[in-house]
């Protein structure tokens, strides 16, 4: 299951940052991106260039697909991620929904779902296990 969610995360930023630089044509923007031109720039009265990098390399996917790659990197590892981690992305889908309920925000549920069910998985197996080899040993 942890597996799953973190994938869905990593495919979410992914799809999100990529279709913002391409469908939506964010990347036209990149020249002024890396000239300065949105150095002095605010965000009440935000350029079109300014708000292309805000929905693109600036939004939540990138740090979404950083998760979901640390979420894998911790599983090939056998390390649970915590369960703050499931609960942080869950309450940020409801307040997405909430918000805009035009986002994909039901598959980033779905993600945390899939990690604290996966974590409560893990974690009562690792509950289990010390009393299991306390038997053998005795």
């Amino acid at each position: 299951m942890i597996k799953w969610g973190a994938w869905l995360l990593v495919f979410l930023g992914a799809a999100h940052t990529v279709s913002a630089l391409t469908v939506e044509g964010a990347a036209r923007y990149a020249g002024e991106w890396f000239s300065g031109a949105l150095w002095h720039e605010g965000f009440s009265d935000m350029s079109p260039a300014n708000s292309a990098l805000w929905l693109s390399l600036e939004s939540f996917g990138p740090p979404l697909i950083v998760v979901g790659l640390i979420v894998l990197w911790l599983d090939r590892r056998g390390i649970t991620p915590p369960p703050f981690l499931a609960w942080t992305l869950g309450i940020w889908c409801v307040v997405d929904a909430v918000i805009l309920i035009t986002t994909p925000w039901p598959l980033a549920l779905l993600a945390s779902i899939l990690l604290g069910a996966g974590g409560r998985r893990a974690a009562g197996r690792a509950n289990s296990a010390p009393h299991a080899d306390a038997t053998k040993t005795s």
